[in-house]
């Protein structure tokens, strides 16, 4: 069974999203922590989280990104972006709702992505899917907001 090693992933996300919004605001404003959970339904269909490091093909995994605003000034329209990892793929579960996705990490837009073929207009396989990102329209001074996004591991 194949086994994908969380540990890099969780290491390149966290590199990702920080250069993406880390150059907008002081060094010191904004703190992101990021957790790679397994997310289990029990038989009720009752959810929990477990860290996990490891995981086998088919393990569904919740990357949440908390950001914390470390300054006495209140943050407008921050966006944060979250890439989905190499050897994962993105479930379609965001949350919040409001994130756009890319294929190409440079155009979003709402999902469910969609693309014409032979002139009709369909829906972007999940595979396809490379980041994600929100706009948190206000992070108030030493305030937290968490943006999350469930993927199978491939």
């Amino acid at each position: 069974m194949k086994r994908f090693n969380l540990l890099h992933t969780t290491l390149l996300v966290t590199l990702a999203s920080t250069c993406l919004f880390g150059t907008a605001y002081a060094d010191n404003a904004l703190k992101m922590e990021l957790t790679a959970d397994q997310v289990i339904k029990n038989s009720e269909g009752k959810i929990t989280y477990s860290p996990v490091r490891t995981a086998p093909a088919g393990t569904i995994i919740r990357y949440k990104a908390t950001y914390t605003n470390t300054v006495n000034k209140d943050i407008n329209d921050l966006m944060v972006t979250l890439p989905i990892p190499a050897n994962m793929v993105f479930t379609g579960e965001a949350i919040p709702a409001s994130a756009q996705a890319s294929t190409d990490g440079k155009n979003y837009a709402d999902i469910p992505l969609m693309r014409k073929i032979d002139g009709k207009l369909v829906k972007t396989p999940l595979s396809e899917y490379r980041t994600l990102r929100w706009n948190i329209k206000l992070l108030p001074a030493n305030k937290s907001a968490a943006v999350a996004m469930n993927t199978t591991v491939n």
